[in-house]
């Protein structure tokens, strides 16, 4: 990955100082090259991990100070935020593979549109992983439910284009993206030697989704 051409002016130590006196939280703060999930926050007994995506090196004292607001009161909005990841998101150079082309717009759904306001409601803006329709396949694969799929490796999400008819309410295709947008955030948790993909705190986050039952209820009605 290349290095970002950004005025990175602020050091690690400042930020993570920053941080303790606005919020008065202890920080363990870490700066990634993670495009996919440009911020995350996450509680550790009285102290606070940090992972941010090394763009913030560059932020500016507004973009500093609401993050240390979300940090303080979690559910505020976060315009400055959100707008600075915008701005630099051309700096980024997370792609998916040369093989892989995008598709969006299916022909009765448009993911992106889906995943851009799950993004807003949900996320404040942070994740950037791409979206698209994957390969069609059986009735006997939702079954299995292989509806959608987040790769690790190269941030991509995909979504099984079984999926795209009128005949699948919007807010079950929603929360299928919202899962593997979860994935995307909270990425793989390692515990006592075993990999979690679904942990307790996963689930938790899965179902703040607004429709969760009436999803799983819809699903369990269809393909069960």
């Amino acid at each position: 990955m290349e290095r970002l051409p950004l005025p990175l002016h602020l050091s690690e130590d400042f930020i993570r100082k920053h941080l303790e006196r606005e919020t008065g939280k202890t920080i363990y703060l870490l700066i990634t090259d993670n495009s996919t999930n440009m911020l995350s926050i996450k509680w550790e007994g009285k102290s606070l991990n940090v992972r941010m995506h090394r763009i913030f090196l560059s932020a500016g004292k507004e973009v500093l100070h609401e993050l240390a607001d979300f940090i303080k009161k979690r559910n505020i909005r976060t315009p400055q935020i959100r707008k600075f990841i915008n701005v630099n998101a051309s700096h980024l150079r997370m792609n998916p593979p040369k093989k892989i082309t995008l598709r969006t717009k299916g022909s009765y759904y448009d993911l992106l549109d889906i995943f851009n306001s799950l993004n807003e409601e949900y996320f404040m803006g942070r994740i950037s992983s791409p979206i698209t329709w994957g390969r069609a396949t059986s009735k006997h694969a939702a079954r299995k439910r292989t509806l959608g799929s987040y790769s690790q490796h190269t941030g991509l999400i995909r979504i099984n284009p079984i999926l795209d008819t009128g005949k699948v309410p919007r807010y079950f295709l929603e929360f299928i993206v919202y899962h593997e947008m979860l994935h995307a955030e909270m990425g793989v948790e390692n515990s006592i030697g075993r990999r979690s993909v679904h942990p307790r705190k996963f689930r938790e986050r899965e179902k703040q989704f607004t429709n969760y039952e009436k999803a799983l209820g819809w699903e369990k009605k269809r393909w069960c």
